[in-house]
């Protein structure tokens, strides 16, 4: 019997089980890229039930929560700029068990038929993520420009801007 893979759209109340994700996940897979200590202190400013929970209910922010059957195995968080008809894909995480499965690109293909009238997708990727660059490379994205940003801490995001136009 296969897997059944769903989407749910997140409510606040969700942004414990989203951390506990994030906590796995980046401890994981980050802390080689960056280093523990970034990876703690980006968890804490950007990831943490509060951060997300404050993102959700201030309407910056929506998260999308993908399941294979009741399985909580990765999300998705956007920011919508109606003014520059773009989304901002904030946030793509999988669990180690469940990439190359296309949950990434079935969470991408639910928010593109969201944001309809988007004419521009974009995320940040660091720049060493080299197996992330090269998914996004197979979902349609161009790889735009470098860009460095002070997150404070004494930490630096070192990252290209990918875009994906319609």
């Amino acid at each position: 019997m296969s897997e059944m893979f769903t989407i749910k759209k997140a409510v606040k109340e969700d942004a414990g089980e989203i951390a506990a994700l994030a906590d796995i996940i980046w401890h994981e897979y980050f802390t080689p890229i960056i280093g523990a200590a970034q990876v703690d202190y980006m968890l804490a400013k950007f990831q943490s039930e509060e951060a997300i929970a404050d993102g959700i209910g201030s309407g910056k922010y929506e998260y999308y929560r993908a399941f294979a059957d009741d399985e909580f195995t990765g999300y998705m968080g956007v920011h919508e700029d109606k003014e520059f008809k773009s989304v901002l894909l904030s946030k793509i995480y999988v669990k180690k068990e469940y990439r190359g499965r296309g949950i990434a690109k079935m969470l991408l293909k639910h928010v593109m038929d969201i944001y309809s009238g988007a004419e521009m997708f974009w995320l940040t990727v660091n720049r060493h993520n080299d197996n992330a660059i090269a998914a996004y490379d197979r979902l349609g994205f161009k790889t735009e420009r470098e860009s460095v940003t002070d997150i404070g801490g004494g930490f630096v995001m070192d990252d290209y801007v990918m875009t994906l136009r319609r």
